[in-house]
């Protein structure tokens, strides 16, 4: 009897993260990567809209829009468009922006255009440290439920609330304009299906772990919390979401305009958002007590563990805990560090300061050697001292690194705190200052694998994808000594694409769960890296040195987040104060 031939099937996982754009074309079947495209932010590279000394971080919607168009579009033609069954979405968060009635981002519009408050605000952006202090206080002494509670009983200046308060209280013409809020993964969801806000899927992963999004309190925290936390914030609650949904579900169809623009049809599903780590951590395989690392400019650590097992316990200081945010029918956890590579981007750009203001100087360089150098020696540096720091005799080098440059996430997070160095000397040169920030954020990786395990969450291995992960032996060598665990890293160079992929062909139908579609189309692992016995001893002692040294600059540090929460009481005592 002949076989029937089975129809090809394809999905497109499309991934947002701080710096660019990708797409990745998988067959739904066998997870086979058929083809991928990546597209840099064109507005966020110059950093428009952006005040890094002011910890400002905003992207505009077009940068979003032209990149999903050019990646999916690249995609997209290797395959005949009617094969592609599905597509997924996921992005950085907390990057919530404001959008108008008809879900309408604000940047969108002429009026708004070149407004950072109209605009998303990455994940990265600390401008709301005062806000989120304020709602840690307050959602501990107003005398109703905690709603921190689920996102480790501290609030983070990172996420969804505190940024968009922040923003109603600095622009009064946002606050007039904003009928609600999204979330990134939520509103490219929107824009590529259609349809109105009021019956649009909202993403379980977002809402629960960046919104305080909870069953038992019937969706976000209740209308008198938030206007006790400020008035602005009167009648929002109701022009967001009440109910949330998994990533697996499908949120619609790709509608007749957006089919158009990517060359696709209008049967292509389009699953639920969700966030980049999430995505990436069901790439990587991720199963019960397994912590996967997403290791890019920031780290996110995700584990995930049976609901019935972990039952009430709360995990103290990490960002979250939801049902079904990472895999349906089980708990997803997540932690994580504000700078991972980020740290190490930020020294090779202390370094490369002569390159862009001395260089041009030059009278010896014509203008095209000048830049052709820049080119050279900014693709070089980190390689070359990532060799030069591997060869450090720790013995030899004192030097030790705080990793807070962009404040601490996990454990405990707060995003006042700064990086610091110390034990330099005459002596001291870059590579050994490199060595010893590579080693920082490796101490602050270790301090959430004990947290987690300190809460009773086991951790039983640990899987490394990203950009990091991917390309440096010496920080992965590093990390598997410090943590003093083996560390195995995915195959797939592009995991959270793939995990939207595997969301996506479930949301098809073309998979039956989130757990057979892994086993179906995960890409495996490439390599592990086993702890070298002769550094695990030195560098738990140098651990404990860079443990101590935290106590101490978190107890000199003057939080922003308390002076600034303190101004706010005060500004609003004043208000309300008699006018004489």
């Amino acid at each position: 009897m002949e076989q029937q031939a089975v129809t090809p099937a394809y999905v497109i996982g499309v991934d947002y993260g701080t710096d660019s754009v990708r797409a990745l074309l998988v067959d739904a079947r066998t997870g086979t990567e058929v083809a991928q495209a990546v597209h840099h932010y064109a507005r966020w590279k110059t950093l428009q809209y952006c005040n890094p000394a002011h910890n400002q971080f905003r992207q505009h919607p077009l940068d979003y829009i032209e990149g999903l168009e050019a990646v999916v579009r690249r995609v997209a033609q290797t395959v005949p468009a009617a094969q592609i069954v599905g597509l997924a979405v996921d992005t950085t968060g907390s990057t919530p922006g404001p959008v108008n009635a008809d879900g309408v981002a604000l940047g969108l519009l002429p009026e708004f255009a070149n407004n950072p408050n109209a605009l998303f605000v990455l994940w990265k952006d600390h401008t709301a440290l005062a806000e989120a202090a304020e709602i840690n206080h307050k959602a501990r002494t107003w005398g109703g439920e905690d709603f921190t509670k689920f996102e480790g009983g501290i609030y983070s200046s990172e996420w969804f609330w505190a940024k968009i308060l922040h923003v109603l209280r600095e622009d009064e013409a946002v606050a007039a304009a904003a009928h609600s809020w999204m979330e990134h993964c939520d509103w490219i969801t929107l824009l590529l299906t259609g349809g109105g806000l009021a019956s649009f899927k909202r993403s379980r992963c977002a809402a629960g772990h960046k919104a305080m999004w909870h069953e038992s309190w019937n969706g976000l925290p209740s209308e008198q919390f938030l206007t006790h936390l400020d008035p602005k914030l009167a009648g929002l609650r109701n022009r967001l979401f009440t109910e949330t949904y998994t990533a697996d579900e499908v949120a619609g169809h790709l509608s007749e305009e957006w089919a158009s623009r990517l060359g696709l049809t209008t049967n292509t599903v389009v699953a639920v958002g969700s966030f980049d780590a999430h995505a990436g951590a069901v790439a990587g395989e991720i199963e019960a007590y397994s912590m996967v690392k997403v290791m890019g400019t920031s780290t996110c650590d995700i584990v995930v563990a049976p609901t019935a097992e972990v039952g009430s316990h709360l995990v103290a200081g990490i960002c979250g805990q939801v049902d079904g945010s990472v895999i349906p029918g089980m708990l997803g956890l997540e932690a994580g560090q504000s700078a991972f590579g980020d740290l190490l981007a930020w020294f090779r750009q202390i370094l490369e300061w002569p390159l862009h203001n001395v260089l041009s100087q030059s009278k010896v360089l014509t203008p095209e050697l000048q830049a052709a150098l820049r080119d050279e020696m900014s693709d070089v540096l980190l390689v070359q001292l990532s060799e030069a720091a591997a060869a450090v005799d720790p013995a030899e080098s004192h030097v030790l690194a705080l990793d807070w440059v962009n404040g601490r996430r996990t454990p405990d997070a707060n995003q006042a705190l700064k990086g610091a160095l110390m034990n330099l000397t005459m002596g001291t040169n870059a590579p050994q200052i490199f060595r010893a920030l590579v080693e920082a954020i490796c101490y602050g990786s270790k301090q959430i694998v004990e947290r987690f395990e300190a809460e009773g969450i086991p951790i039983k291995q640990v899987i490394g994808i990203g950009g990091v992960a991917k390309k440096s032996k010496f920080v992965m060598q590093t990390l598997a000594d410090v943590l003093d665990r083996p560390i195995k890293i995915a195959v797939s160079e592009q995991a959270p694409a793939l995990g939207a992929a595997i969301y996506a062909a479930v949301a098809a139908g073309i998979q039956p769960d989130v757990l057979a579609a892994q086993k179906a189309m995960g890409s495996g692992f490439a390599e592990t890296y086993t702890p070298n016995p002769a550094r695990v001893a030195d560098y738990a002692a140098r651990y404990a040195q860079y443990q101590a040294f935290g106590r101490f600059v978190e107890s000199a540090t003057v939080s922003e987040q308390e002076s600034g929460a303190k101004d706010r009481h005060a500004e609003l005592a004043e208000a309300s104060l008699p006018q004489q």
